[in-house]
C-alpha cells in the first residue's frame, strides 16, 4: 500500500456491526492492504464552513451534521437505536450522525428525545458516491484463511465488535478538529473498493498514510485507550475512545506505548509505525468510528 507502504486497511474493524458478513467486512476492511495512492473521487456534499469540524459530507462513509435547535438540556439522539454524539449549548445542539459505508443512498431520519420524553424525527438525505477499485495481491494465506485463522478471526471479531459498542459520557473538546498521527503521504484512500487476490472484499475502511517502521503514532484528540492488542488482519493495534461513541483506531504497529485506561492528551505518543498483519509495507491504517460507523477521516483534518 504504499510505494513504501503497502497497506492493509482494516477490514477486520470495519466489520459491520451488522452481524457476521457486516462485522466479517468491517474486519476484513481494517485489514485490508493498500497500495499506491488513489484519490477518491471528491464528495458532492457541501461545505460551507471550512472551521467547522467534522466538515458535514451527506454521503456513505460519510457525516451528517443536523441541527436540533434550542434546549435548556443536552437532548437525547439516536441511530436507529444507536446513540448520537450531541453537541453544543442552550442556543443550538447539533447531533452528529456517522454514515455507514454501506448505507443505501436517498431519504434517512434520526430520532431525538426530549426530556419529558416526547419524541421527533430529524430527516436528512444521503447522496451517492462512487468509489474509486484497488486491485491488490497479498499472501494467499490472508485472504483464504486456514481453519485455524479461522478460529482466531472469529474469535477477534466478536472482540472487537465489543470494543466498538464503547460510549462513554467523556465529552469531546468543542472542536473536533483531529491532528493528523503521523506524518507523511497517503498511501490509499477511505472508501476504495478492493479486491484481494481477485476477490472483492468490503470497502477501506479508513486512511492510509505512508511512513517508515518505527515513527511515532501520536494521539489527534484526547482520549483514552480502550483497546490493545495483536490481531490477525490489522496487525498491532490500539484504539481510543474520545468520548460519545467517537473512537479511533491505529493497526499494523510495530510497537504499542499504551495500556487500556492510559489517558492521553492531543500530540501524545501511544505508539510506533510498522508493517504487522495483512499489510504490504510499512504504514500507519487509521480509522475513525462515529456512532458504531466508519466514517471518512480526512472530514477531521485539515486539507
Amino acid at each position: 500500500m504504499h510505494d513504501n507502504i503497502r497497506t492493509t486497511s482494516p477490514d477486520i474493524l470495519t466489520l459491520a456491526l451488522n452481524r457476521r458478513s457486516a462485522l466479517l467486512g468491517t474486519l476484513g476492511l481494517l485489514a485490508l492492504p493498500a497500495t499506491h495512492a488513489v484519490a477518491a473521487a471528491p464528495a458532492k456534499s457541501k461545505q460551507p464552513h471550512s472551521d467547522v469540524w467534522p466538515h458535514a459530507s451527506h454521503v456513505p462513509g460519510g457525516v451528517a451534521r443536523l441541527s436540533l435547535g434550542p434546549s435548556a438540556k443536552r437532548p437525547a439522539a439516536f441511530a436507529g437505536d444507536v446513540p448520537l454524539l450531541v453537541l453544543g449549548d442552550a442556543i443550538e445542539w447539533t447531533a452528529l450522525v456517522g454514515i455507514p459505508l454501506a448505507a443505501t443512498p436517498g431519504d434517512a431520519s434520526i430520532t431525538v428525545r426530549a426530556e419529558n420524553g416526547s419524541e421527533r424525527q430529524v430527516a436528512y438525505t444521503v447522496a451517492d458516491k462512487q468509489y474509486r477499485e484497488q486491485r491488490l495481491t497479498v499472501a494467499p494465506r490472508t485472504v483464504d484463511l486456514s481453519p485455524e485463522d479461522e478460529a482466531r478471526y472469529v474469535r477477534e471479531r466478536d472482540h472487537l465488535t465489543g470494543v466498538m459498542a464503547t460510549l462513554t459520557d467523556l465529552r469531546p473538546d468543542a472542536s473536533l478538529q483531529m491532528r493528523v498521527p503521523v506524518p507523511g503521504r497517503r498511501s490509499s484512500s477511505f472508501g476504495l473498493r478492493r479486491v484481494f487476490n481477485g476477490q472483492s472484499r468490503n470497502p477501506h475502511s479508513g486512511m492510509d498514510i505512508a511512513a517508515g517502521t518505527g515513527t511515532a503514532v501520536l494521539a489527534p484528540l484526547p482520549g483514552r485507550v480502550i483497546d490493545t492488542g495483536d490481531y490477525f488482519f490489522n496487525g498491532g493495534t490500539v484504539w481510543l475512545d474520545h468520548g460519545g461513541g467517537l473512537l479511533t483506531m491505529y493497526c499494523h504497529l510495530s510497537r504499542v506505548d499504551v495500556k487500556v485506561g492510559d489517558a492521553l492528551k492531543t500530540g501524545e505518543q501511544l505508539a510506533a509505525v510498522g508493517a504487522t498483519g495483512r499489510v504490504t509495507g510499512p504504514h500507519l491504517h487509521w480509522s475513525v468510528m462515529l456512532n458504531r460507523a466508519m466514517v471518512d477521516p480526512a472530514l477531521f483534518i485539515a486539507a
